[in-house]
């Protein structure tokens, strides 16, 4: 394999030198699970920081003023605002991308294909929720119903990476879907119940914001910068709504075209006629200016090859896992001990919260899927076992960022919030643990459960 191409003005020494102190983050970043070490990481940090001797200065860092003065206007916020409100925009705008992708040609394209994880979803975000109202029936803790709901799609994945080689690749699309779906319920949660009261006249400037949008899509406007200002448009127009602006994203995030402008056969046909067209010029001796439009064009063709979707996912990914996503957790995992609530309501809401994950999200995954496969509403996917369904459910109860998330939205008083907190970071790393623990004792080798499989049921996966 040849060597990559280096710039005239770069030395050989220090690009070597640059690769060597690169290639172990390269490896880490390649593993699956990294991401989900990353935040595991950042929340210990958060929780040193918040508990030792500098801990005046975790709080201090994140209620630091930022703004923006234009004249006489001004819009001042924190740091804590800024992560919070405005940098998770781009980790929803993934998740709406995410869901676009999957709805145009993936597990959510058709019915039959999303019946399973979807309800499996639906008793994974019941059930939760349900032991969490047992334990919180009044008011204000029972407020936090929605805190155990959700599924975080990094650390699950990560997760499922440590259980070992006994996990078939159908058991690994079945937790990915079903984290998808339990992103959707937990935005529909947001929308419809963590937000304050609603202004009509914002909410009627968000859809002219989203009305500009579908415009712009429909004059072929594809580069992504177009739509910044009807983004930003619509980021304020729900904030001014009384609706969680972060909702923003996923609203751009499932606009986005999920058609490719040239496809990859039209990519090739047109790189292939200007790359000749540059030969035919560097033949006859012409100016390298006399470059720029076939070059430009194949750079066109380049970026409409594959459709936006998959493109701004591919590009936005890796700085949400390994930036927004890390930095959000060492932002809102720094509990401080000592402000933590342990008794009268903030035992109730930790139980709630615990158990919610621990308990009520394998139970709401397997018992949902137990009675819809009974049902004749769906069939299990090949290789996939009902120990492979209650792995998924232990593994579904990680709900960490998008649980903390809602914990922000839920919980008004510092001491609650604080317990509720504690117990996202204690529930989701028992459920990861477990799911790591039964992957390895509990799941059978591939071998075995390949053997296992008749040719009845295959067929009968197969036709699902």
């Amino acid at each position: 394999m040849s060597e990559p191409l280096l710039p005239p003005e770069a030395s050989v020494r220090a690009v070597a030198l640059r690769r060597r102190l690169a290639s172990p983050i390269s490896r880490f970043l390649a593993i699956e699970a990294s991401s989900g070490v990353l935040l595991l990481l950042m929340a210990a940090v958060a929780l040193l920081w918040a508990n030792g001797a500098a801990a005046e200065s975790y709080h201090a860092l994140w209620h630091a003023p930022v703004g923006v003065q234009l004249g006489p206007w001004r819009f001042e916020r924190d740091l804590h605002f800024l992560v919070n409100e405005v940098l998770m925009v781009i980790f929803f705008f993934v998740v709406g991308l995410e869901i676009r992708r999957e709805m145009h040609g993936g597990e959510l394209s058709e019915l039959r294909r999303a019946a399973l994880p979807a309800i499996a979803a639906v008793g994974g975000m019941l059930a939760p929720a349900a032991i969490y109202l047992m334990f919180n029936p009044r008011s204000p803790q029972h407020e936090g119903w929605g805190v155990p709901m959700a599924t975080d799609i990094a650390f699950a994945v990560g997760v499922l990476a440590l259980a070992g080689r006994r996990v078939p690749a159908a058991l690994r699309v079945l937790l990915l879907a079903l984290a998808v779906i339990d992103d959707i319920g937990a935005i529909v949660v947001i929308a419809l119940f963590y937000s304050a009261g609603v202004e009509w006249w914002a909410l009627g400037a968000a859809a002219l914001a989203v009305l500009s949008v579908l415009v712009l899509q429909r004059f072929g406007v594809r580069r992504a910068l177009g739509y910044v200002p009807s983004g930003v448009a619509l980021w304020a127009a729900l904030l001014a709504a009384g609706i969680h602006p972060s909702l923003s994203g996923v609203l751009l995030g499932l606009l986005t075209p999920a058609a490719a402008g040239f496809g990859a056969a039209r990519f090739v046909e047109t790189a292939s006629h200007q790359l000749e067209a540059v030969r035919t010029q560097l033949a006859e001796g012409q100016d390298e200016r006399g470059l720029l439009p076939p070059l430009a064009r194949v750079a066109e063709a380049r970026r409409e090859a594959l459709p936006p979707v998959i493109t701004l996912e591919h590009l936005l990914h890796p700085w949400v896992a390994y930036g927004i996503m890390p930095l959000f957790a060492l932002v809102n995992a720094g509990v401080t001990f000592g402000e933590v609530q342990l008794g009268g309501a903030g035992t109730t809401v930790a139980l709630g919260v615990a158990l919610g994950l621990v308990l009520g999200k394998p139970l709401g995954v397997f018992l949902a899927c137990f009675a819809a496969v009974k049902l004749g509403l769906c069939r299990l996917p090949t290789a996939v076992g009902w120990r492979g369904v209650l792995l998924v459910g232990l593994i579904a109860g990680v709900g960490f960022t998008m649980a903390l998330f809602v914990a922000q939205l839920a919980f008004s008083d510092a001491a609650l919030l604080g317990t509720a907190k504690l117990a996202i970071l204690v529930g989701s790393a028992v459920a990861g643990f477990s799911g790591v623990l039964y992957g390895h004792l509990v799941m059978p080798p591939l071998s075995e459960l390949g053997a296992s499989i008749t040719p009845e049921l295959a067929e009968s996966s197969t036709e699902h």
